[in-house]
């Protein structure tokens, strides 16, 4: 469990246990059982990280919900939009391994995290990473209830594949932005896992890939 689940289960836990020992029961059993829901939703597993070369992993466990053509900064490319619920595991990882380029925050709206305009209007981090294929982009993008991204990296800063970088708060999305001769290899309505599925493969020096299927 990320740190910050203790800030927040930890004063709701001793709230109900205080409630229960004032025999306030129903109080209680609300306030335990909150607490609870909290500690799971800062829950951290370890992940295994895939070894192959090029690989790119799902940032964050959720369902995919767009894989589509689109550009970024002028450049022609791909996006992966990954939906969090509420009850998946929040913490953000690294797709690929790399340099932190660029971190930018973005306020913006609150929109519900599986409408497609939350991608471009909603509050968010992007952050840019240097790999050694080029220059990937991914979002951690606030939904309706997450109303807090925390990037934990800063430009410069050197990440594994699959290496812990954030976290978004109570149900959010993950955009990914690959540049077109990436191959994508996952498709809407697909479950991920962060840091262990492959979502894409991009090779270092083999530009060409596949389409998205």
């Amino acid at each position: 469990m990320v740190r910050e689940g203790y800030s927040f289960g930890v004063p709701v836990l001793a709230l109900g246990a205080g409630a229960l020992l004032l025999h306030w029961t129903a109080a209680g059993a609300v306030l335990v059982a909150l607490a609870l829901f909290v500690f799971s939703f800062f829950r951290d597993p370890e992940r295994v990280i895939p070894g192959e070369p090029g690989a790119v992993v799902s940032p964050a466990d959720g369902r995919v919900v767009v894989v589509t053509e689109e550009e970024f900064a002028g450049k022609p490319g791909k996006r992966i939009s990954i939906f969090l619920a509420v009850w998946n595991v929040h913490v953000n990882r690294a797709p690929a391994a790399g340099t932190i380029a660029k971190v930018e925050y973005r306020p913006g709206k609150f929109y519900g995290a599986m409408r497609a305009r939350a991608s471009f209007e909603n509050e968010q981090n992007i952050i840019h990473l240097e790999t050694e294929s080029g220059e990937m982009m991914f979002k951690q993008i606030a939904g309706w209830i997450a109303r807090r991204v925390i990037c934990w990296k800063k430009p410069g800063e050197q990440v594994a594949r699959g290496e812990r970088i954030g976290l978004v708060r109570f149900g959010s999305r993950v955009d990914v932005w690959l540049p077109r001769e990436a191959e994508i290899v996952v498709r809407p309505g697909q479950t991920v896992r962060g840091g262990s599925s492959v979502v894409a493969r991009w090779p270092a020096g083999k530009p060409g890939g596949g389409e998205s299927r």
